[in-house]
């Protein structure tokens, strides 16, 4: 007992899918995965504003598909779609290859785990309380429908001299029901007194077989 499992991939294949797509052996796995984790550095360090939360990549033998999850896309597309223009062209340099670049907005950023651990990150950034940080997040996410929210921070909270870990939870997270659509981020704020961590679940509802839409199936 007490071992944690992630919740995306503990459901991988049944409610969630994968966030990359494609086959390799060898050495070219090696090589297309530390690709892939450049791409995504190179897309959040150049939209840092853009409140990006997930980045799909999808290869092809002379293509790489990538679709890129925002909370505001008119600043990742651009005046024009100059900056979404300009990221193109830097994904086809570094991948050498033929980029196709598609943005999704995402419709309520304060449900998506990855942007609510962003908000707490920033805010702790700046001096803000942690435990009213924290509660506003689950508020907000319990307004707007969510079934159940869970934060937990930990590190030297406060500017305390010993790092401790404390947590809020609204609502009901099932973790350990399969079919439970467990929306899960962590994040890191570099505050004066040292690194604290975040973690967020979010509980969206249950995902049963007619529901489904790209064919997962419960075993």
């Amino acid at each position: 007992m007490g071992r944690k499992v992630h919740p995306v991939g503990f459901r991988l294949g049944i409610t969630k899918d994968w966030k990359a797509k494609w086959f390799a052996e060898g050495q070219q796995y090696v090589d297309l995965l530390r690709e892939d984790l450049e791409l995504r550095q190179l897309i959040r360090g150049e939209m840092a504003r853009a409140g990006i939360s997930r980045i799909d990549i999808e290869r092809f033998p002379k293509q790489v598909s990538i679709t890129i999850h925002t909370a505001r896309p008119g600043i990742v597309i651009g005046r024009k779609g100059a900056s979404v223009n300009l990221l193109r062209r830097r994904v086809e340099d570094l991948t050498g290859k033929k980029a196709r670049i598609e943005v999704v907005e995402i419709p309520e950023p304060e449900l998506d785990a990855y942007l609510i651990a962003e908000n707490i990150s920033a805010q702790l950034a700046r001096r803000i309380s942690h435990r009213r940080a924290m509660k506003q997040a689950a508020t907000r996410a319990m307004r707007l429908g969510a079934g159940g929210i869970k934060v937990a921070c930990s590190g030297r909270l406060g500017g305390s001299e010993m790092s401790r870990r404390d947590w809020t939870m609204e609502g009901r997270v099932p973790l350990h029901t399969m079919r439970a659509d467990i929306d899960y981020a962590q994040a890191e704020a570099l505050t004066t007194y040292g690194r604290i961590g975040i973690k967020v679940w979010v509980y969206k509802g249950d995902v049963f077989p007619e529901d489904e839409e790209e064919g997962f199936a419960f075993l």
